[in-house]
């Protein structure tokens, strides 16, 4: 989480890596500072939720690296180059060790091809658990000191268009030229958390600037219920975006009462139900068409939601995007919220608004005041 007080319900994750591969330092410890949390792209497909979901962020520059800033036209001093085996064996253990894979996981180092940068190769390393592999392609410095992940990114893309909202409700102007998307589980407390101060206080500073968009991420795995209020949700929504809201602003504040005391999923199940009823109601929709998606529990949609935020290296709900900039993951805090929708307004060539002024607390009785006399 950085420094942020901010909390979520997460996936598991591992750090990033740049790795010397002297011999000195392959006892199995991480250089990566505790708590980094740059997720970025799995080794491990979804299914394999109860083992991994490895994510790597290294850059080029990080570690004193000056790949492909400067020219080399001879080797740099180091230790001479160990034989192929021994090496392969040390890129092993260091792989294992930064991301405390399982015994059960097999890795097995490929042949070097030319890469694009002076003084590296690139180094194929497949990763396979339970039939399932994965090609991750390292770099390796030639004088076999250096082994370096990096990603690589699009500047052609627009980072806010990586995210689909079509045929998602909208809350705020439809037409604003900024988008806070959230994905959301309507299980998760801190996801309530966070449903709080967007609303009303962010929509109501921002008030035309902003629109919101939540797309779908429940944690099944942790929340039994989620799915299912999801599907309801989306049921809503697909007569009205308003009734949609009013159903999750409900379930966001009304948790408790549709887990129950008992946790018995038949009896939440059925309060999903009847608070969706409810709203569809009040909302004057088709109780017909609604009463037909419930029983059907299409889950489709719902699914290639959270396919797409484990695509985007989303380890845990909440995760807000704002125009496509990532803000820190979890319950973040209103403050650390409004500086990145400024920062978006700003960039669209609006001008946020001011910050309310900060509260201040009332004077102190003066000692013995309202005493009886």
């Amino acid at each position: 989480m950085g420094q942020s007080n901010s909390v979520a319900f997460r996936r598991m994750v591992r750090p990033s890596i740049v790795c010397s591969l002297h011999p000195s330092i392959t006892a199995g410890k991480s250089s990566t500072p505790a708590g980094d949390r740059t997720p970025r792209w799995d080794i491990l497909s979804s299914e394999e939720k109860t083992l991994l979901r490895f994510r790597f962020l290294a850059g080029l520059l990080v570690v004193g690296l000056t790949v492909g800033c400067r020219a080399q036209n001879t080797p740099p001093a180091g230790p001479a180059p160990v034989p192929n085996a021994a090496l392969a064996r040390r890129i092993e253990i260091l792989v294992r060790s930064e991301y405390d894979m399982p015994p059960d996981v097999t890795i097995s180092i490929g042949a070097r091809t030319p890469s694009q940068f002076t003084g590296y190769e690139t180094l194929p390393v497949t990763i396979t658990h339970n039939s399932k592999s994965q090609v991750v392609n390292f770099l390796i410095s030639t004088d076999n000191t250096k082994l370096v992940h990096q990603d690589t990114f699009d500047l052609t893309k627009d980072p806010a268009d990586a995210i689909p909202i079509a045929g998602r409700p909208i809350r705020g102007n439809p037409a604003a030229k900024v988008t806070v998307v959230n994905f959301d589980d309507l299980e998760c407390p801190y996801c309530a958390r966070l449903h709080q101060e967007l609303f009303p206080a962010t929509i109501e500073h921002y008030k035309d600037l902003v629109r919101f968009v939540y797309k779908d991420d429940p944690l099944t795995d942790l929340h039994p219920w989620a799915m299912h209020a999801a599907v309801d949700a989306n049921c809503l929504a697909a007569q009205s975006g308003d009734v949609y809201w009013t159903y999750v602003d409900y379930l966001h504040a009304h948790g408790d009462e549709v887990t129950g005391d008992g946790n018995d999923l038949a009896k939440s199940v059925a309060a999903l139900d009847r608070i969706a009823r409810q709203e569809a109601t009040l909302g004057k929709l088709n109780e017909t068409a609604l009463d037909g998606c419930i029983a059907k529990q299409d889950e489709t949609g719902i699914r290639a939601s959270a396919k797409l935020a484990e695509d985007l290296g989303i380890d845990g709900t909440p995760a807000v995007y704002v125009n496509g900039e990532r803000v820190n993951g979890g319950a973040v805090p209103k403050d650390e919220i409004w500086m990145a929708i400024d920062r978006a307004v700003r960039a669209a060539g609006e001008q946020p608004p001011a910050l309310p002024a900060p509260e201040t607390a009332a004077p102190a009785a003066p000692a013995g005041a309202g005493a009886a006399k």
